[in-house]
């Protein structure tokens, strides 16, 4: 019998379906682990059950349903343009807000003691959900959900394409501008649970440590670190910038 299959729902459980994502699921079990953060794990046969595999496969789903969608709507903007907006959305923060606009992170079962060490927990779960959603429901059912349930309802997508998002090219451009040398390095890099690598990156001001992120990629670490620095500098000096 699969992992969770004995586990009741809660009437908070069914009605998040039902309201926010629009059906009823079948596999109740599937949702469960996708619900299941790593500090909740149960071991099965000498194997961690918890939302990072499902989390994997969402990624690259809903990365690839995001790239087709924004393909569609932009049919006369460049590479650059959808690759930076293809990021917007399935950035961290993003995907944090997004499900907290939906109440995804009261659904997701995690050590309480520990939750403000979770901040990307609301975004993983997401990723894990939408995983869920494409192994019981197939391709198109789950392109559907995103875009028309989830996305256009509760993203403003063309406020998103104006919206300032390139700080590591604004640092740098500051950086010229004052006669300061900007760098980012990878601080550090480890292999979690699904297979995924995370990356630690840093900005540095003339060799002095900056701020740092965590994310995925090194490119979108090197993002984040860049905008916490950025607007570090506004509020230290918003004069100069």
């Amino acid at each position: 019998m699969p992992l969770f299959a004995r586990k009741k729902e809660s009437p908070e459980f069914y009605r998040f379906f039902k309201n926010v994502l629009g059906f009823t699921p079948r596999h109740t079990e599937l949702y469960h682990i996708a619900l299941t953060h790593s500090s909740s794990s149960s071991v099965e046969h000498g194997h961690r059950i918890n939302n990072e595999r499902l989390e994997y496969l969402g990624d690259a789903v809903l990365g690839s349903i995001v790239a087709e969608y924004l393909y569609k709507k932009y049919p006369m903007k460049g590479e650059g343009f959808l690759t930076e907006m293809r990021s917007k959305i399935v950035s961290r923060k993003s995907l944090g807000s997004l499900a907290r606009k939906i109440g995804l992170p009261e659904l997701v079962e995690h050590q309480r003691g520990q939750q403000g060490a979770f901040k990307s927990l609301g975004g993983d779960a997401f990723e894990a959900l939408i995983g869920a959603v494409y192994l019981e429901k197939g391709f198109h059912f789950t392109r559907h959900l995103i875009i028309d349930k989830l996305l256009c309802t509760y993203l403003d997508i063309d406020t998103l394409a104006n919206t300032d998002w390139n700080y590591k090219g604004k640092l740098i451009d500051w950086g010229q501008k004052n006669h300061r040398k900007i760098s980012f390095e990878v601080v550090r890099s480890r292999m979690v649970e699904g297979g995924r690598k995370e990356y630690e990156c840093r900005v540095n001001i003339d060799g002095q440590p900056q701020q740092s992120a965590i994310d995925y990629t090194i490119k979108a670490a090197e993002q984040l670190a860049a905008e916490k620095t950025y607007k570090a500098l506004v509020a230290a000096m918003p004069e100069a910038l």
